[in-house]
């Protein structure tokens, strides 16, 4: 199964994607990582994300969905994928479906992790002091929402006309929501 694990920065995707990995072996594709990576292993596509992600702004639809293509093989052989934080925009999503189409296997469902966003703030905060991520300030954080809710909240009608939307509560402990996220995939 495809999944697409969305929400607003912060709302823990990606702590839930990697539950999801232990839990199911499906593979993680993790837009945000893969560019975080190039960025740590100063490679061409990292020197030129670079400023872009350190002022909260997002990467071009060609650079991230060329990054999603190369590793679907290896989704395919684990089974299935996570798409953590992509698609972001409407524009993306159809490069998705259309991707995921052409090999037999679209998105099976779309869960949206609801949070409210003083528990955004925090989340936010508490990450950067952790794990020191150049694109946690609070400057970058509130520019990132600020996207979410123009360029990705529009998935919301997206998905939902095609029937795979779940939201899912994402408040409280990581057990609890990813016990959320279980009932909504199986039930």
């Amino acid at each position: 199964m495809n999944l697409v694990l969305f929400g607003p920065p912060g709302a823990g995707k990606g702590t839930q994607a990697k539950k999801l990995v232990a839990d199911r072996g499906w593979l993680q594709l993790s837009t945000g990582d893969m560019l975080r990576a190039a960025i740590a292993a100063e490679t061409e596509l990292g020197l030129k994300v670079k400023d872009i992600m350190a002022r909260g702004d997002l990467v071009s639809d060609d650079i991230v969905i060329a990054l999603i293509e190369e590793r679907l093989g290896d989704a395919e052989r684990a089974g299935g994928a996570i798409f953590d934080g992509f698609p972001r925009t409407v524009a993306q999503a159809e490069a998705l479906d259309t991707l995921l189409n052409e090999r037999g296997a679209p998105i099976g469902k779309v869960i949206r992790l609801v949070v409210n966003q003083a528990e955004l703030v925090d989340r936010m905060e508490k990450r950067a002091a952790e794990e020191g991520r150049a694109d946690d300030t609070v400057e970058a954080f509130k520019k990132r929402l600020d996207n979410y809710n123009a360029q990705t909240a529009p998935l919301i009608p997206y998905y939902e006309s095609q029937g795979k939307l779940a939201d899912v509560d994402g408040m409280g402990g990581i057990d609890e929501v990813a016990a959320r996220i279980s009932t909504a995939l199986d039930g």
